[in-house]
C-alpha cells in the first residue's frame, strides 16, 4: 500500500507511528529494537553489498534473517535469549508490515514463523535449612525478631527471589 521510500520509510514509519504514537512502547523498548535494527542493517550491507537506503523488503527474507540470527550466536557470542529477543523485535515489525505491505504477505508469513531457539531455563534457587535458621538466628541477635515473628520472617525469606 504505502509504498513510500521503500523498507525505509517502512522501517521509519514502524518506530515512529506504530512503536512511539500507537503503542506508545518503553524508551527501553525503542532502544533494544534499534540496536536490533543496526545490527540488521549492518549485517545485510555486508552480506548483500548494499546500503540500507536502497533496500527493499524483499531483501529481507527468511534466510538472511537466519543467517543473522546465527551470526549472533556464532560470531557476536549471543546466547539462546538474547537471539530470541532480536526475533521478537523482526517479528514485531513484520506483523506491521504485513498490514502496510500485504503484496508480501509469503515473505512476511515465512519470517514469522521462525521459531524461537530454546534453551536450558536454571532453576530457582532455594534457600536451605541451615541458611534459614543462621538469618533467623542473626535476626534474634539483633532483637528484630520475636520468638513469635521467626515464623512470619521465614514465610518472606522464602518467598524472596
Amino acid at each position: 500500500m504505502k509504498n513510500e521510500n521503500g523498507f525505509p520509510g517502512l522501517l521509519e514509519r514502524f518506530f515512529t507511528q506504530r512503536l512511539i504514537a500507537q503503542r506508545r512502547v518503553s524508551s527501553h523498548t525503542i532502544a533494544s529494537y534499534r540496536d536490533t535494527f543496526r545490527l540488521l542493517l549492518q549485517f545485510v550491507e555486508k552480506r548483500l553489498h548494499k546500503p540500507p537506503s536502497r533496500l527493499a523488503l524483499t531483501d529481507l527474507d527468511s534466510s538472511v534473517i537466519g543467517a543473522f540470527l546465527d551470526e549472533l550466536e556464532k560470531d557476536r557470542g549471543n546466547g539462546a535469549r538474547s537471539r530470541n529477543l532480536r526475533l521478537t523485535a523482526i517479528r514485531s515489525f513484520y506483523r506491521y508490515a504485513a498490514y502496510e505491505e500485504p503484496t508480501q504477505s509469503g515473505l512476511i508469513q515465512r519470517i514469522l514463523a521462525m521459531p524461537a531457539k530454546r534453551y536450558e531455563k536454571r532453576l530457582i534457587g532455594f534457600l536451605t535449612r541451615p541458611e534459614i535458621d543462621a538469618i533467623l538466628a542473626g535476626a534474634r541477635s539483633q532483637h528484630l525478631v520475636r520468638p513469635q515473628g521467626s515464623r512470619l520472617l521465614a514465610g518472606c525469606l522464602r518467598r524472596q527471589p
